[in-house]
């Protein structure tokens, strides 16, 4: 499967920021991917503006995800965008467009509550383990920035058949936090014989850094710091023969984690 990552910089208007999935759908489209990976917090941002995310969000039947449904004919897109929760805050929303329906939703579990930033303040966490989805003919399974710290999430995903994990981030630049973003990302796809696609917010806060990383952790695909469109291609025969070699999900010794209820 060709997937596409779509490394921008997010404006503070829906708009100017439709405009921008928008041209790289088409991009994508362009180049014959049948995926197209956007990050975290699509809708709208401004650091010097906290408050913009609330007053900003949007249910899914809204403005600017009706833009991206009518523009998913013909390719799968991912991303996450905030959605109210109906008490004035609203749930970090991940989702999966295929030929103008929804195929997948997933609200972030872990909130990045962390490197004196606090997430939670203004978002609520969800209450229900991600999907695993058919696109193409992989399975793929959901995963939002911060979550790439908890390895038992992935390790749910792959347990349950996913081949690769979409990972949609802001990742806040800091001292080593861009080592933390390809480590962890690494560590998920190696550890669990699968891929990871990992897609990075570029703003000026956020640095970027988007990456495919394949089942023994060789990483196929870097981009920089800057806006960009890369490409690459999943290969299911891959994951097979890393999980031939390297079976550690038949060797394991624990069972499946189980979502804590807090």
């Amino acid at each position: 499967m060709k997937v596409a990552l779509g490394q921008f910089a997010v404006a503070p208007d829906w708009e100017t920021n439709q405009r921008q999935c928008l041209d790289l759908i088409a991009q994508a489209k362009a180049g014959g991917a049948e995926l197209l990976l956007l990050p975290e917090g699509i809708l709208a941002q401004d650091i010097n503006n906290p408050e913009l995310l609330p007053q900003t969000a949007q249910p899914l039947d809204g403005p600017f995800m009706e833009g991206l449904r009518a523009a998913s004919h013909g390719i799968a897109i991912a991303g996450c965008v905030n959605v109210p929760d109906g008490h004035g805050r609203f749930y970090n929303t991940q989702f999966v467009l295929r030929d103008g329906a929804f195929i997948a939703q997933y609200r972030k579990l872990h909130l990045y509550d962390a490197f004196s930033m606090k997430e939670s303040q203004r978002t609520s966490p969800g209450l229900e383990l991600p999907p695993v989805v058919q696109i193409g003919d992989m399975k793929v399974g959901l995963m939002t920035c911060y979550d790439v710290r908890f390895p038992e999430l992935a390790r749910h995903l792959a347990l349950a058949g996913a081949e690769a994990i979409l990972l949609p981030a802001a990742w806040v630049r800091g001292p080593m936090k861009e080592r933390h973003w390809e480590i962890m990302a690494v560590a998920r796809a190696l550890e669990n014989t699968c891929y990871v696609v990992a897609v990075g917010e570029c703003g000026a806060r956020n640095c970027g850094a988007s990456m495919v990383v394949d089942p023994l952790g060789v990483i196929a695909l870097a981009l920089g710091e800057s806006p960009a469109l890369g490409f690459a291609t999943l290969d299911r025969e891959r994951v097979a023969h890393a999980r031939r070699v390297l079976p550690v999900l038949e060797n394991r010794r624990f069972a499946d984690p189980v979502l804590a209820d807090r």
